[in-house]
């Protein structure tokens, strides 16, 4: 499973990338609002340090608007994928993007026929917000269970980005169904790492160590 950091902020995207942990980064307006600095400034820093797939998202809600600002943000840098919305003028401008190259990542899929249109349509990517459907009380694990199924039914080439992950559980069961890639806060990436189990055994070796010294 490929792990996207799902942040626009500097700081943590270098310490994840010192880990070994990021294959690419997800943004969208309200992580680059965020960190109060200029949209282009911040995606072009992102590429230089992270050699992978860097989603960024137009603002545009019609076809023809979307098809300027994603082909301007796909010149920023070849590994730029152009983050789209789950709309039928997203839809239409995911098809052309498609014919000429472009690459990108269908996004606010929350439905297994949304997902359908968009694997249909040519995406490379799509990204079924998992944890938004689990704050509404709906099963959002069954979404990707129903989209890891219905790709591999058809083989359809776009990769599946879990989304809105809210915690560890969530990757791990995704991970177990098949999912492609998750795109995960720096929050929740940060407690992968953690077991008590590990830090009691961790604080027992060096107990033992230090009286051994003594």
């Amino acid at each position: 499973m490929k792990f996207f950091l799902d942040t626009a902020n500097i700081d943590e995207i270098k310490d994840a990338h010192s880990m070994g942990m990021v294959d690419g980064v997800t943004t969208n307006p309200s992580l680059i609002a965020r960190e109060g600095r200029e949209f282009e400034e911040v995606i072009k820093e992102i590429c230089a340090i992270v050699d992978g797939p860097i989603s960024a998202e137009v603002i545009s809600t019609d076809t023809e608007g979307m098809l300027k600002e994603a082909r301007h943000l796909a010149a920023l840098h070849k590994n730029i994928v152009v983050k789209i919305p789950m709309t039928v003028d997203g839809i239409k401008a995911t098809c052309q993007l498609t014919k000429e190259g472009i690459k990108t990542n269908v996004t606010l899929v929350f439905s297994p026929l949304q997902a359908l249109m968009a694997a249909k349509a040519g995406a490379t990517y799509v990204s079924p917000f998992l944890g938004r459907l689990d704050d509404l009380s709906q099963d959002g694990l069954q979404l990707i269970e129903q989209i890891v199924d219905m790709y591999a039914n058809y083989a359809y080439e776009t990769e599946i980005i879990v989304a809105s992950v809210r915690n560890p559980l969530h990757v791990l069961e995704s991970a177990m169904m098949g999912a492609d890639i998750a795109t995960i806060p720096y929050s929740v990436l940060a407690k992968f790492a953690s077991h008590p189990l590990t830090d009691k055994g961790l604080k027992a070796f060096l107990d033992d160590w230090n009286k051994a010294q003594a």
